[in-house]
């Protein structure tokens, strides 16, 4: 099955994940019982709110017999069923790889092979199939576990089932054994420790996601460069209303934001503005020809940028002009210092990147780059060639994926390239049938695809490829289910719009699907962040988790950490945490405020959907759409920022 055309400019990609569907402006959540809150919208159900069921949860069955692992090759043992996820769009960061298809299952940690969910335990548990978790959840499992033969109540051919209520006290206290374990197994078996970035952060923990949790006495975390605030308790900083949208328009692409010593940007309604870190107070504003349609995440060392635009406003007999028009960005400045167009008739991009001193812009007709200083055209599309650039990653190295063939028989090559002339470094060819592709992290290079379209949830991802920058060998393949993983990518059109990643220091972090939370209250959700080895494509064992009725997602690296950030129950506010990559403790770096009407305003905006930017406890949140408001009475907001008192 074939990937749908690209989508009008102006109109949001196709997609999904925790949120909105990419093909509909996001909608207002119901606000919760007791009115109409004075600030923003109500947070939305799904995040936390308890739900109370229909009819009791069935329980416990014990399946037939093994299930068939996935196509796609081995299961990975940390991840946790989950109802089906909702579909979402974002704003992306980095992801990786597998083993190839038909290997036997990967060994977990200490050698123990993982079963897929619901499969039958090890032997010696007689008749206690798939270690079934809590009512309402069959299949439930934990890794695998040998009771002693004590608790087993005859021991072998005893006939008797093991205790339910033994099963699940042991598997839980051996499974947290295991994460624990599987920390001190990562920091001491490496073999490449520096001293820095596997040594634990300072400040507490945060494995519960509760307000109770300190960010310790100031300093750096282990590894990176963010402080730890002696108290991480933020206030809303400031907020940005929403721009008025036309009423003819559904939505409008207000994609970009950027982060430097002196301002925090934001792309508007054919404008980028500059505002003060802190304040929010306007220091300067770009205007543009006509609306973004997309741009870089990327900044340079001298804070420019560059986006993607149209040459004029839509009209009501003209929605679009297409997205022709490459700007530079000075951000220190506040001005365009060039503006690029490619071809007799421009071209039409669908995303652009910086790297190496050179822009670099893809679309359906080719690629096409920039010298940075001067605007000089470096490279332009092939004519005689049957393969065509259709859209780079960027950041410390360049690189292309370059579609090659016939739409019925495609195949994409991944290419680091050389930023000055595009000259390739290094190639890895993708098998015939992936259709599209996007880059994840450049260094190291990670790439995601949806397989044969086998992801199923929309996510555009079912398979991380870790690459070699220098040969172009494929060091490994991970398999990432879609019920199983919650991170997403747009490899239609734009190359880089990943979403609930990170890469860093020879790991992949992504995060579990929700699943129900074992020892909480009834029907609490929760999620966890699970490390990927991008040289053997095998969990390391290191488990991060939300807490009770939260949801983690990575936003970033800094240094040897993760930088996540944690949807909060309708009762908390957000929290941004440090993850060492060493001993996976966790660091709250920011947490915001639990008031109703500030609440309302967070969980308007979901790291998967809308733009974060965490820095020096300073939290921004922005949109990706500007659309009209449903109501008179709502709030609509392009911008809110967060920030702790130091």
């Amino acid at each position: 099955m074939t990937q749908p055309p690209p989508p009008p400019p102006n109109q949001p990609p196709q997609g999904g994940g925790f949120g909105p569907p990419r093909n509909e402006p996001p909608q207002p959540p119901t606000p919760p019982s007791g009115g109409t809150p004075n600030l923003g919208k109500a947070p939305e159900p799904g995040y936390g709110y308890p739900q109370t069921p229909q009819t009791p949860p069935p329980a416990p069955q014990a399946p037939a017999g093994p299930p068939t692992p996935p196509a796609g090759g081995p299961q990975p043992g940390y991840g946790y069923p989950q109802a089906p996820p909702q579909p979402q769009p974002g704003y992306g960061y980095p992801g990786q790889q597998p083993g190839p298809y038909g290997q036997p299952q990967q060994p977990g940690p200490y050698g123990q092979p993982t079963p897929p969910y619901g499969q039958p335990g090890q032997p010696g548990m007689p008749g206690q199939p798939g270690m079934p978790g809590q009512p309402g959840q069959p299949g439930y499992a934990y890794p695998p576990v040998t009771v002693p033969m004590q608790a087993q109540a005859g021991g072998p051919g005893g006939g008797r089932k093991i205790n339910a209520q033994l099963a699940i006290i042991v598997s839980a206290v051996v499974a947290i054994a295991l994460i624990i374990g599987g920390g001190v197994w990562y920091a001491s078996s490496d073999g490449k420790n520096d001293g820095k970035d596997d040594t634990a952060s300072s400040g507490g923990k945060g494995g519960e996601g509760g307000t109770d949790q300190k960010g310790g006495e100031g300093g750096a975390s282990s590894g990176g460069e963010e402080k730890v605030p002696a108290d991480p308790a933020s206030k809303m900083l400031f907020q940005v209303p929403a721009p008025a949208v036309a009423k003819d328009d559904n939505s409008v692409v207000v994609s970009g934001s950027w982060l430097t010593d002196t301002v925090y940007a934001k792309s508007g309604i054919a404008e980028i503005v500059g505002y003060d870190r802190d304040k929010g107070s306007k220091k300067w504003s770009v205007k543009l020809a006509g609306p973004v349609c997309t741009a870089t995440r990327h900044v340079t060392d001298d804070n420019k940028t560059v986006v993607v635009h149209q040459p004029a406003m839509p009209t009501k007999t003209k929605t679009s002009h297409g997205c022709s028009q490459v700007a530079l960005i000075d951000l220190d400045a506040g001005k365009t210092l060039w503006t690029k167009t490619a071809g007799d008739q421009p071209m039409t991009f669908n995303n652009v990147t910086i790297s190496g001193g050179t822009v670099a812009a893809g679309g359906n007709d080719g690629g096409v780059a920039w010298d940075i200083a001067k605007g000089n055209v470096l490279w332009s599309p092939k004519t005689t060639d049957t393969c065509s650039d259709a859209g780079y990653g960027g950041g410390e190295k360049l690189v292309a994926v370059r579609r090659c063939g016939s739409y019925d028989a495609r195949e994409l090559h991944i290419q680091t390239i050389d930023p000055k002339d595009g000259k390739v470094i290094s190639e890895y060819k993708m098998a015939k049938g992936i259709e599209y592709a996007s880059v994840v992290s450049t260094n190291p290079l990670v790439v995601a695809a949806d397989v044969g379209d086998s992801a199923g949830d929309g996510s555009g991802i079912s398979d991380f490829f870790s690459i070699d920058n220098k040969t172009g060998k494929l060091l490994a393949r991970i398999s990432a289910p879609g019920d199983q993983f919650a991170a997403e990518c747009d490899g239609i059109t734009e190359m880089e719009n990943c979403t609930g990643l990170a890469v860093g220091k020879d790991r992949l972090y992504i995060p579990t699907e929700e699943h129900e939370a074992s020892g909480g209250k009834s029907y609490s959700r929760t999620n966890e962040i699970v490390a990927f080895d991008l040289a053997t494509g095998k969990q390391t064992g290191q488990r991060a988790d939300a807490g009770v009725d939260y949801t983690i997602i990575p936003l970033r690296m800094d240094g040897g950490n993760v930088i996540a950030y944690k949807v909060p129950p309708y009762d908390k506010g957000g929290q941004i945490v440090s993850i060492d990559g060493g001993t996976f403790e966790q660091t709250t770096l920011l947490e915001n405020p639990a008031t109703e009407a500030v609440r309302d305003v967070e969980t308007s905006m979901s790291p998967e959907y809308s733009e974060f930017i965490y820095s020096q406890g300073h939290l921004y949140m922005s949109e990706v759409y500007a659309s009209e408001p449903t109501s008179a009475d709502d709030k609509e907001y392009l911008v809110i920022a967060f920030g702790t008192g130091g």
